[in-house]
């Protein structure tokens, strides 16, 4: 049995505790002539993943929705039919919204069941690509609830993603995720749910979005894939009521940017692509620089170096076209360097190590905030050791670790080790001095 995450969620918004919801659902069997006696204990259970019997789904329906004064559903609380197929992302928004709320307070309680949820493969983890590039689009995304919502409540949610984006790039994605999805669950969550009509509606889940998607982020950098994966396919499903095809190319790019890093090539490409191409004029040169440039390192991975040569050079053109004044919030990553970095890994991949060196220097070279300089120096470090420069690249290593440290990330950790392992296979005094002070870096648990 999976705890009903939905039911425990409305229970939460609805402020009723389990003894009451007990002693209103026996209420509301009496006006249907039914004795029922249940108390606390049973709706413990019913949380826990037991469905209730006979017509009480109902009625639990019936006494929330008296509550919320809204409709609540079956599916709602987590009681539809049994065996019948999981709502995707793609249904009604106001059915989204519940789910999406209860993923973020699941969360936030660290229920193993969502922390530890595994990655989608297959067809669960393609679809939500599928349904944010075709239709139907949402048509009017208007809501009538409890709180109404204003400009600036949406402008708190823009600030608050870049608060928690500069906090995750300082402090890293462990330090961070638990204070964006308590943001989520207390201040986003009411209103997704609030009163707003069609245009503030979009914008709603444009700022919505781009904090669901650092919420992502920041549980990738802890290694909770599977949890990750979900938040980005939310963020998805915002970025389509926002009607905003930029910010839904975004998100995929974090998917692609995870496909690579599992070890999906081939998916890598296909989400990239469907970005490129559904995404069309909204996408900016910085996005498709950064896409184009993943492509490449996945082509590269695959073997086809005539592709990943292809995909290099039109990377590099949509580089040279990034204007940063131009460019949305979500796409400040692409900073200076960034896709250089990115290219020195594909040529790495294909064996030019002159080329990759000269675009991991370049990437080093400009301007970045730490975290980016640390994956950088990673790069460089790594080709510099297979050119056989290993006093050079122990100076790398030696940076690279100073850079990283007091920030709680898995990533970061996954580059030191690597680094670590390159320097002492070379086998040189400066590299196995540069590997101890990476030791003593790693000894602190996160």
């Amino acid at each position: 049995m999976q705890p009903n995450t939905l039911l425990d969620a409305l229970l939460d918004e609805a402020g009723v505790s389990h003894a009451g919801l007990a002693t209103r659902v026996n209420r509301a069997g009496r006006a249907r002539g039914l004795t029922l006696r249940y108390e606390h204990t049973a709706v413990a259970r019913w949380l826990k993943g037991q469905r209730p019997r006979g017509q009480v789904p109902d009625l639990i329906c019936e006494v929330l929705a008296a509550r919320l004064d809204r409709q609540v559903t079956l599916d709602d609380i987590g009681l539809g039919v049994p065996g019948g197929p999981v709502p995707a992302p793609g249904s009604p928004l106001s059915g989204f919204v519940e789910r999406a709320a209860a993923l973020w307070r699941s969360d936030e309680q660290q229920r193993p069941h969502i922390v530890a949820a595994p990655a989608l493969t297959g067809t669960p983890a393609v679809m939500p690509v599928w349904e944010w590039e075709n239709p139907p689009e949402d048509t009017d995304v208007s809501r009538t609830g409890r709180t109404a919502v204003s400009a600036a409540d949406i402008d708190v949610l823009v600030a608050a993603r870049t608060h928690y984006e500069q906090m995750y790039r300082k402090a890293g994605g462990i330090a961070t995720r638990a204070r964006i999805v308590g943001f989520l669950t207390t201040e986003t969550a009411p209103l997704l749910r609030g009163s707003y009509g069609d245009d503030l509606g979009r914008r709603l889940h444009r700022a919505a979005g781009g904090l669901v998607a650092v919420a992502g982020i920041c549980a990738y950098d802890a290694d909770a894939h599977g949890l990750a994966q979900r938040y980005f396919h939310q963020a998805l499903r915002l970025a389509k009521a926002s009607g905003d095809r930029g910010l839904g190319a975004y998100v995929i790019a974090l998917l692609v940017n995870q496909s690579l890093f599992t070890g999906e090539y081939r998916q890598a490409v296909a989400f990239a692509e469907a970005a490129l191409r559904a995404a069309g004029r909204q996408i900016t040169p910085a996005l498709a620089a950064d896409l184009t440039a993943m492509q490449a390192k996945a082509y590269a991975h695959l073997g086809d170096g005539a592709t990943a040569l292809a995909c290099i050079r039109r990377a590099e053109a949509a580089a040279e076209r990034i204007s940063p004044g131009e460019e949305p919030a979500e796409t400040g990553y692409v900073q200076p360097g960034l896709v250089n970095v990115q290219i020195a890994e594909a040529l790495f991949g294909l064996g030019d190590l002159p080329a990759a060196h000269e675009h991991a220097t370049a990437a080093v070279g400009a301007p970045s905030h730490d975290r980016g300089r640390v994956h950088r120096l990673a790069m460089l470090c790594r080709v510099q050791l297979r050119q056989g420069e290993a006093d050079g690249a122990a100076h790398t290593a030696v940076e690279m670790t100073e850079l990283a440290r007091g920030t709680e990330s898995r990533r970061l950790r996954d580059r030191l080790r690597e680094v670590r392992e390159h320097l002492l296979a070379s086998g040189a005094e400066d590299a196995r001095e540069a590997a101890a002070l990476i030791d003593g870096a790693l000894r602190v648990p996160l």
